[in-house]
């Protein structure tokens, strides 16, 4: 920041957010799972930097963007080169500019020194390594960054036209959804134990996302076996960290169990978990 005296005043609006769950829009893969975490964040909320700057258009949107390369691949005419996201006001309510994680400094792979976060985002419009913040017009362009990420937070352009307003990069910023990420859950352990001489099965999983707060979670262990409710799912206290559950399991037969999870209530959306992107599969030696 150019205007030190400034940030210091900014300085002042320090606040902590979280614990929050950020999750990359690319975690799927059982491969890859690790691609989410839960932090606590402290920093400026962007709207304290928004109200210095008067707008010509109440209409005006926010572009953030980072300094980090994506290659030759990401550069385009639309989008500055580097991560970069396009916001309304409205998005960007609860955003900070944080510059510590977990009580300490900001981590360099988490953006030192300054990283946008947007609390129940994807982590791709979470931009890391903030160099600038602009004012776009109402009807700018999406970035490559969105464009990239259009599918796997599950943007609205999956008509013939949406489609080629995005491989051409016409598509406009204003037509993207908040990329709030999906209610979803998923076991991350399953434990052996023996009660009364009989072998029984822990499973630990945790549930996260969406805006609403659930525990409405049911769980079976083959693709089209019967649901069962999980046995102990406390109601989170936000949506935007995760709660874990568990749930006792006694399998009938030795083999391989593939663990599918759902969430029973038609108002919460949960489209990757529909899709079956948490599907953990265990082999089962002894019953």
């Amino acid at each position: 920041m150019a205007d030190s005296g400034g940030w210091s005043r900014l300085e002042r609006n320090v606040t902590t957010l979280g614990p929050c769950v950020m999750e990359c829009a690319g975690n799927s893969d059982p491969a890859n799972f690790g691609l989410m975490s839960a932090a606590t964040w402290e920093g400026v909320p962007l709207t304290a930097v928004l109200d210095r700057v008067k707008p010509a258009s109440r209409n005006a949107r926010v572009l953030v963007s980072g300094v980090d390369d994506g290659g030759p691949a990401a550069t385009s005419v639309t989008s500055i080169p580097g991560a970069s996201w396009i916001f309304s006001r409205d998005d960007l309510q609860r955003a900070i500019l944080a510059v510590r994680m977990n009580g300490a400094p900001l981590p360099p792979d988490h953006g030192l020194p300054v990283r946008l976060v947007v609390p129940g985002w994807y982590g791709c419009a979470c931009i890391k390594w903030v160099d600038r913040i602009e004012l776009a017009k109402d009807d700018a362009t999406a970035t490559t960054q969105m464009r990239e990420f259009a599918a796997r937070t599950h943007q609205p352009f999956d008509s013939p036209e949406g489609l080629n307003a995005l491989s051409a990069g016409t598509a406009r910023a204003r037509d993207f959804s908040p990329a709030v990420i999906d209610t979803a859950a998923m076991p991350v352990r399953v434990e052996k134990w023996i009660a009364g001489g009989r072998v029984e099965y822990r499973i630990v999983g945790i549930v996260w996302g969406g805006t609403k707060s659930t525990n409405a979670l049911s769980i079976r262990f083959r693709t089209n076996g019967p649901w069962a409710k999980v046995d102990d799912c406390p109601m989170p206290a936000s949506p935007l960290t995760w709660s874990v559950w568990t749930h006792t399991w006694r399998p009938s037969e030795i083999g391989r169990y593939q663990i599918v999870l759902r969430v029973d209530d038609s108002s919460i959306r949960t489209r990757r978990l529909d899709l079956f992107f948490y599907v953990r599969e265990i082999d089962i030696s002894e019953v």
